[in-house]
């Protein structure tokens, strides 16, 4: 499938420096991955070990071609690129070869996508994973009733020739959960397809009974890192409840996505096996999310990056529907509705380029640890103090610590490197305020105004002591961060 995987590099290559910016997110990549194998399995022990094995594989990259923006994200361009081929390859199977081929076009035009394949972290890889393998499950599915006669039975009982299928399904799933384990909710999707699949006479409980087990595996295998990452889900404590924009485009892409289901689209033959476009597509579209939306209820954690894949879904049902829109007809009706569902789409296209555009940009991210870097050297003197409000905001710092040997960090006690930590440990609360005082002029970063204040003692601390002997002396607002001078009152410059 060549057109979709040439607009997907296409699309992901375009503006992917974005700037040479980097969001607080893909430092800690950066910096993770830059850290030598053993403070980075000493961090592993204390925080972030559900990424762990991404950041492993972004440390043997770093080592072979040498750590920069380009290296940091181009895994995620490639990987979405992988993902668009695997759509149009699920789209030809279920629903013909036209409506792949819409599929794997539709799939990389989406906004989402466009974010993800630009960004140094796993998501990407998941998605393409998850993609894939489901596209091993269907050619598994596909296998299985085609040797029913076969004499030879396979993987637990599975007729010998799906047992590479099954075998594939299971080690492609089993890497995109080690790459992040949310990625395992695929696995509701997957079962309900099987329910639902066409499979039928002595081999559909065969089917059905290798899918359990397969998906017994996955989860066996995953169960020991879930088990300890468990023990750091402090690290979720930022997920409030679900972003309200994420959840409309959620909703909207649901809302769509069943639209387009009800479009009629050629049956497949035979040949191409029981998996038919609703029971596959839409298990993915719906699935996932829902039930991270229903976990949330006891304890928020729904943030749609974590079940990016679900996206894979809503491309097959649209390219499905865009290619029944636009199969030739006949007479005049069909030239009109043809003529309208050309100029729709022209009007969609249009409607996405402001987006994309924005997606290249660094102000298109949470915040931007470049930006904030420039900001402090244009207002930092050698000898002035450090300090981040709150200690996490240390982050922006690590991709050119560098930058930062002029300056002195009151509240650290020991880095983040050295620590095993992602932001380093700080010094009590007392001598915090002690190398406060002692400080003639101090450069806070902060997060915007209007954020939630940490309520520990290091923070109170830190505003308590600004607010009392300290003057706000200038204030520079960058993409979201705030850097602000203070001096001992009455001592800011003229």
């Amino acid at each position: 499938m060549p057109a979709p995987c040439a607009l997907s590099l296409a699309l992901g290559l375009w503006g992917v420096r974005r700037q040479g910016s980097m969001w607080r997110d893909e430092v800690v990549t950066y910096d993770m991955a830059h850290r030598s194998l053993p403070e980075l399995w000493d961090t592993l022990q204390n925080v972030d070990a559900v990424h762990g094995f991404y950041y492993l594989f972004m440390h043997a990259l770093f080592d072979v071609v040498g750590g920069g923006v380009l290296t940091l994200r181009l895994p995620s361009v490639l990987a979405m690129t992988a993902a668009a081929a695997g759509v149009a390859l699920l789209g030809a199977r279920v629903a013909g070869e036209r409506a792949g081929v819409a599929a794997g076009l539709v799939f990389p035009l989406l906004p989402l996508v466009q974010q993800y394949a630009q960004e140094g972290r796993s998501y990407a890889l998941v998605c393409a994973l998850v993609t894939w393998s489901t596209y091993f499950l269907v050619r598994a599915l596909a296998a299985s009733p085609a040797a029913v006669d076969a004499p030879r039975l396979g993987l637990f009982g599975v007729p010998g020739a799906a047992r590479r299928w099954w075998t594939a399904y299971v080690l492609v799933t089993f890497v995109a959960c080690l790459l992040h384990e949310f990625a395992v909710l695929v696995l509701v999707a997957h079962g309900t397809t099987v329910v639902l699949s066409g499979v039928r006479g002595a081999v559909r409980g065969a089917v059905r009974r290798t899918w359990l087990v397969a998906a017994g595996v996955v989860i066996a295998g995953l169960a020991p890192m879930a088990l300890f990452s468990a023990g750091q889900s402090a690290q979720l404590g930022w997920v409030l409840w679900p972003d309200p924009v994420q959840l409309v485009t959620f909703g909207v892409l649901a809302v769509v996505g069943v639209v387009c289901a009800r479009v009629p689209v050629r049956t497949r033959g035979p040949a191409h096996g029981p998996v038919r476009l609703r029971p596959l597509a839409l298990p993915l579209l719906i699935a996932p999310p829902a039930t991270l939306l229903l976990l949330s209820q006891l304890k928020p954690m729904y943030v749609d990056r974590y079940v990016l894949y679900y996206v894979v879904g809503f491309a097959l049902l649209m390219g499905a529907a865009l290619d029944r829109v636009f199969r030739p007809l006949g007479g005049d009706g069909g030239r009109a509705r043809r003529r309208r569902a050309v100029g729709a789409l022209v009007a969609v296209l249009a409607a996405l380029l402001p987006a994309a555009v924005y997606l290249r940009t660094p102000e298109s991210r949470k915040d931007d640890a470049t930006a904030v870097v420039r900001a402090v050297r244009a207002v930092a003197e050698p000898g002035d103090g450090l300090l981040f409000m709150p200690a996490r905001r240390r982050v922006w710092t690590l991709s050119e610590p560098e930058r930062f040997r002029d300056l002195t960090d009151l509240a650290l006690s020991r880095a983040p490197d050295s620590s095993g930590t992602l932001y380093g440990t700080e010094v009590p609360a007392d001598g915090i305020r002690a190398r406060m005082l002692a400080t003639e002029r101090i450069v806070v970063l902060s997060d915007p105004r209007g954020e939630p204040e940490d309520e520990n003692s290091r923070e109170v601390t830190k505003r308590t002591t600004l607010r009392d002997a300290f003057t706000p002396c200038r204030t520079q607002d960058v993409t979201g961060a705030r850097v602000t001078v203070y001096a001992h009152r009455g001592h800011c410059d003229d």
